[in-house]
């Protein structure tokens, strides 16, 4: 977790120096596209895409956690599907005396691919875009600031509140909290840590309005920025490339 308190990962990739709004129609193109197509072949082929993006980004290590953590609800899509799908006729395999059917896993396996593909495409624009650019560019397109500040918040507020945890964690052990140990003994220090963290964010929630009432944001009127707009290049032309790909998706689906 880096000093800012965001999943944004510094790194000197041509990932990086690609525009947020850029990578932003990445993401939404890329989820539409494969729920447009009902083909593995395709899931398959966007997820290795956001694989290369990640890695040419330099950021891909980061995003496996978030992989990880995501595996309970793809092992219930699997279950769920595999088991008691309603159109489940063909046995593919037999687990004990449970049948996984093949229509059921056949859907499982795309509601997966797609799943997947959502994850890391979001992660392309979360871990190479800083949330204050993102939010920025959305504001100078016409996005009203306090739909951008939510935005903002809504980037952020995960990474506070696991640097907050962690720094109570730190201070309750010093305190003598046993932290460490069997699966009982973290479940018991955990309840302890929930008020702190709870209290912490509503003060800080608190003072994040003050400040925002005392810097003027609910003045109406024509805005200005303090900085001036990042050029990007050659950010036209990945556009382009994106909406030609994604255009050609639109006439394969329609057409063939």
């Amino acid at each position: 977790m880096n000093k800012n308190m965001t999943l944004y990962v510094e790194r000197p990739s041509p990932i990086h120096r690609i525009d947020p709004l850029t990578k932003l129609l990445f993401v939404v193109l890329s989820v539409v596209s494969t729920y447009m197509m009902q083909s593995h072949l395709f899931a398959v082929g966007a997820v290795l895409l956001a694989c290369f993006v990640l890695w040419i980004g330099n950021v891909f290590k980061f995003i496996l956690p978030v992989i990880g953590l995501s595996l309970f609800l793809i092992g219930s899509i699997l279950i769920i599907h595999g088991f008691f799908h309603p159109d489940r006729a063909t046995i593919l395999v037999e687990i004990g005396t449970f049948p996984i059917y093949k229509e059921g896993f056949s859907v499982a396996l795309l509601l997966t691919l797609r799943l997947m593909n959502m994850l890391l495409s979001f992660g392309v624009l979360i871990l190479t875009t800083k949330p204050s650019e993102l939010v920025d560019a959305l504001v100078q397109k016409g996005l009203s600031p306090r739909f951008g500040y939510v935005l903002l918040s809504v980037l952020q507020i995960i990474p506070q509140m696991l640097g907050r945890a962690q720094k109570i964690t730190e201070a309750q052990r010093s305190r003598g909290l046993e932290t460490e140990g069997s699966l009982w003994v973290r479940i018991k220090s955990f309840i302890p840590l929930l008020g702190p963290v709870v209290l912490n964010g509503l003060s800080e929630t608190r003072e994040r309005s003050l400040a925002l009432e005392v810097r003027g944001f609910n003045v109406r009127g024509k805005r200005t920025s303090i900085q001036e707009p990042i050029v990007y290049a050659h950010s036209v032309l990945v556009r382009t490339l994106l909406c030609t790909a994604f255009m050609s998706v639109v006439f394969w689906r329609l057409f063939v």
